[in-house]
């Protein structure tokens, strides 16, 4: 049972704390926890809503960590992403003297005109084949977090 005078994560609270994604072996993806502490507004995008969902409810002072299975967090792989896209397609998105290489991110135009990306995976003279999974789809993943304050 929470202490009332503790403050804890509502879907409204403005935070400051230290947080850390990393994959199963340890590795970071990203770490506050050597540098500044990040203050954010909850709710405003500025952690992606998996993350925020494991904030709400926790008291202010805790230091916990998440193991977080891909449903939870950047979702499964979907071999339907993994798609070829023609020469003149990828010709069309390309600087004129543009040298992709197998592992870039290649920057896309959406239909409706957005964006999105895919990491080249395989190219040839006839087109490439591109990847547009997250590149963390597909990973357990470790959240830690510590919480600073809460306002």
């Amino acid at each position: 049972m929470s202490n009332p005078s503790v403050p804890v994560v509502t879907e409204n609270a403005y935070l400051t704390l230290h947080y850390r994604l990393a994959s199963m072996a340890g590795e970071n993806i990203v770490s506050t926890f050597e540098e500044k502490p990040a203050t954010l507004q909850f709710g405003q995008g500025q952690l992606a809503p998996f993350l925020e969902a494991c904030l709400l409810g926790l008291e202010e002072g805790v230091h916990q960590t998440f193991e977080l299975s891909p449903e939870k967090a950047f979702g499964p792989r979907n071999p339907e992403l993994i798609q070829r896209i023609s020469r003149a397609t990828l010709e069309e998105n390309s600087s004129m003297d543009e040298d992709y290489r197998v592992g870039d991110l290649v920057d896309f135009a959406a239909p409706g005109g957005g964006r999105f990306a895919g990491v080249l995976r395989e190219i040839d003279e006839q087109g490439a084949l591109f990847d547009f999974n997250h590149p963390l789809a597909g990973q357990t993943l470790k959240f830690e977090v510590k919480i600073i304050g809460i306002l």
